[in-house]
């Protein structure tokens, strides 16, 4: 069964998208940038729009694919659910909770199927990790410590991400959300946060480092960092449960090898014995996790990845945005 999709917001992840359908026909792509549009439709044979509401008129769109600036995601993920259409919306899926609100009732009154795009759980090295975790090999978890950054590039400060009104926030509410969400993926619920979110470096009105200190009911913490001033691009995350860790690092591309390190704890402890997963071919979780979404709809299953996510992830953002003093829903 091949499922009509449409894309809103056609620059590089709508793009990415496209290239990684699948099994899905791309029946007509939209952005306010209508060369965008129109070039992403020619290559695929699409309709093209400058106004996203025209794509929703269309009956064989299934699938609304939205990848436009933070500003929008709502709104749109909203009016699609509306027109009856599945939804794969990218994370943070809302600016803030408030924007979020009208899309989660929106969603539970419907039987359309809503997945957030939060596609680092769709890694090789965490799709290995969630086997090694779910097998009981790591025993019970005790904490997670981790790291997401880059350095941006001359003109960063000029870019929507630093303009608060299109992206809701700055680093925290970008790489921070990904981070967030793997943790409580292991983890679970945060019932404790604590942060704190700085401009250090980028003259821009949004932070460009986000700490934080999360903490579960059981007592396991999640101790995060995602930094705009990396300079060095790095992802490492470590997850230590009781009888051993497992160490993921790099994303592939300008970020390294995506490899994970499994140090089993021995019962006589000492030096633990050590697996190697690298991961050196291309990245293949955009694929993967649409591919998880066809089947979502198809088995009319609920999405793993869906509105709650975002909300649980937001909501940590936004505690430590009022905390830090950063006021980005006025």
């Amino acid at each position: 069964m091949s499922f009509g999709v449409g894309i809103i917001g056609c620059g590089l992840i709508g793009q990415k998208r496209a290239q990684f359908l699948g099994e899905g026909r791309l029946v007509a792509c939209a952005d306010i940038n209508k060369e965008k549009a129109k070039a992403l439709a020619q290559t695929n044979g699409a309709e093209s729009f400058s106004d996203w509401r025209k794509l929703l008129t269309i009956p064989e769109v299934e699938i609304i694919f939205v990848s436009t600036l933070h500003e929008t995601l709502a709104e749109i993920t909203l009016a699609a659910i509306e027109a009856g259409k599945h939804v794969l919306v990218e994370k943070p899926a809302a600016r803030n909770l408030a924007e979020l609100a009208p899309v989660m009732a929106a969603a539970e009154q419907s039987t359309v199927m809503i997945r957030v795009g939060f596609n680092h759980r769709y890694h090789h090295a965490f799709r290995k990790a969630r086997e090694l975790f779910e097998s009981g090999q790591l025993g019970e978890l005790m904490f997670i410590r981790a790291r997401y950054g880059h350095g941006g590039r001359l003109g960063y400060d000029k870019e929507w991400r630093a303009n608060p009104k299109l992206s809701g926030g700055g680093e925290l509410i970008d790489q921070g959300s990904h981070l967030i969400d793997l943790s409580r993926w292991f983890l679970g619920e945060f019932i404790d946060v604590q942060g704190f979110a700085h401009t250090y470096y980028w003259n821009m009105p949004v932070e460009d480092n986000g700490f934080m200190l999360l903490r579960t009911a059981k007592n396991q913490v999640a101790f995060l960092h995602a930094s705009w001033t990396e300079w060095k691009n790095l992802f490492s995350m470590e997850i230590y449960g009781r009888d051993g860790k497992l160490d993921i690092s790099g994303l592939g591309g300008s970020y390294g090898v995506e490899r994970l390190t499994h140090y089993k704890m021995l019962p006589q402890m000492g030096p633990p014995e050590i697996m190697v997963w690298e991961y050196p071919e291309a990245d293949d979780s955009w694929a993967v996790e649409i591919a998880e979404f066809y089947d979502d709809i198809r088995m009319n299953r609920s999405p793993v990845v869906g509105l709650r996510d975002a909300y649980e992830s937001l909501k940590v953002i936004q505690k430590i945005y009022k905390e830090s003093g950063y006021d980005y829903n006025s």
